[in-house]
């Protein structure tokens, strides 16, 4: 495992009595010979780095560069960045780029989050009708999203328009147009938790109607920055009640420099698993072909050619998530692909060179992931046996123990039940219930089930 100062930090204030308690790792006796930090390590999934690839600004089938720009020109008319000549450019981004896009990563393995703005720039509703496009095209293009991208990407409304606010009494923009009326700014005051989760939750109930599942929301731009501290409780409440699911994410912040791209743990309330929101950032700027699909890439800004420079080798090298950030029309750049061609080049450059210390993962993997790394509590309890208490189940859960010889094939019990692991002879060979050993020790891959399970090696 990696260190950061900040764990080292914590650790070092943890320690009592010679032992050092680690987050995710509990020892048995204070009488035992090792110490903590010696005999339970959580590792990074399947000791490898996670890689993610964040697409803001998609939705279907509209061009967001094309509609955004002349509402936000109105919105911020002393902005040069809103003259672009944007009737100059498609109104659609084809069904036929997103197969080409989402077939290329499934073939190489690429996962991450794929917006769907709900009532793209105004122009239609996508759970009722599109303007310019016919019944059977919106039908077809969110089948393309269900079948193709959502097994590999999490889907997200970025709220309802990525405009105009929406007054949620009558489904229509506010009559005014101004920096206060623009998602990208809202809300201009406080509002309460609940103000906020139901604009979030009319935004899910649109995509929900589509047939699209959701665990977590983008903001638009500057969406929330008033009030930061309520966004997290807010999306905990309008995931789970529009979606009923577990263990609600947000994607809102980038990190820079030497900040760390580790998910944040958000909870309302008490430090439990029922109240917890993750909080999953980005650790790049968007280098290739910008919001509005107009910029030049610059895919040495990720990585070079070679994989030895780039913020993404930077990451990679910190052994932290290392998670890409675009745009959806930096993509298709106005129908070139010149953004696509750039992606496709940095992706081949990270796996030839980090192929076997890197696995792709969706946003929501990777906050579940650092969820049950923080909340589990690990037991070495004899020289064979290690008892886990998982408030969430994780899959590709990966731990190193003081084992240096397992004279026995592993198996992890859950209610009764015994799964066997297998012996694989290197990490970057592990999988879900395998193990493998490493200097002196034997790393463990599991899929942790929710609740007690005990692993016994010997």
């Amino acid at each position: 495992m990696n260190l950061n100062r900040r764990d080292v930090l914590r650790f070092s204030a943890a320690s009592i009595g010679g032992m050092s308690i680690l987050p995710g790792a509990r020892w048995a006796s204070a009488a035992d010979s090792l110490t903590a930090s010696e005999a339970i390590q959580v590792l990074n999934p399947r000791g490898r780095v996670p890689l993610s690839f964040i697409i803001d600004d998609s939705t279907c089938l509209v061009n967001m560069g094309h509609f955004c720009m002349p509402q936000f020109a109105h919105a911020w008319p002393e902005r040069e960045v809103y003259k672009q000549p944007w009737r100059e450019w498609p109104r659609e981004i084809p069904d036929s780029f997103v197969r080409e896009f989402g077939e290329w990563c499934a073939e190489h393995g690429v996962k991450g989050k794929y917006s769907i703005v709900p009532y793209p720039a105004c122009v239609g509703w996508l759970d009722r009708t599109l303007p310019g496009w016919s019944s059977q095209d919106l039908d077809n293009s969110l089948a393309l999203v269900r079948d193709l991208m959502m097994p590999n990407w999490d889907i997200h409304p970025e709220m309802i328009t990525h405009t105009r606010i929406i007054d949620l009494k009558t489904g229509r923009p506010m009559a005014e147009v101004n920096a206060g009326t623009m998602e990208n700014s809202y809300p201009q005051t406080d509002i309460s938790t609940d103000h906020l989760a139901a604009y979030l939750a009319y935004a899910l109930t649109i995509l929900k109607n589509c047939g699209l599942k959701c665990e977590g929301i983008t903001t638009p731009g500057g969406f929330g920055n008033r009030v930061k501290d309520k966004l997290p409780v807010a999306v905990h409440q309008a995931v789970r009640d529009v979606f009923g699911s577990e263990l609600p994410h947000f994607f809102k912040y980038v990190k820079n420099g030497s900040e760390s791209t580790a998910p944040r743990l958000e909870f309302n309330g008490e430090k439990v698993a029922a109240n917890l929101t993750m909080n999953v950032p980005a650790g790049t700027g968007d280098w290739f072909g910008s919001w509005e699909g107009s910029k030049q890439p610059e895919p040495d800004r990720y990585c070079n050619e070679d994989a030895t420079s780039g913020r993404m080798v930077e990451l990679i090298g910190r052994g932290e998530p290392a998670v890409m950030l675009c745009h959806w029309p930096g993509m298709y750049c106005n129908g070139t692909k010149i953004g696509f061609e750039a992606f496709q080049r940095v992706v081949r450059s990270l796996g030839s060179r980090f192929g076997d210390q890197t696995v792709w993962m969706k946003v929501s993997e990777i906050g579940r992931y650092w969820a049950a790394k923080e909340l589990t509590s690990i037991t070495r309890v004899n020289e064979s046996t290690i008892n886990m208490s998982a408030p969430l189940g994780c899959d590709g859960f990966t731990f190193s123990a003081s084992v240096p010889n397992v004279t026995q094939q592993p198996f992890i019990e859950h209610n009764g039940n015994k799964t066997p692991l297998q012996s694989v002879p290197k990490i970057s060979r592990l999988t879900s219930h395998s193990f493998a050993g490493a200097d002196g020790k034997t790393i463990f891959c599991v899929d942790l089930p929710k609740g007690e399970s005990t692993l016994s090696f010997g």
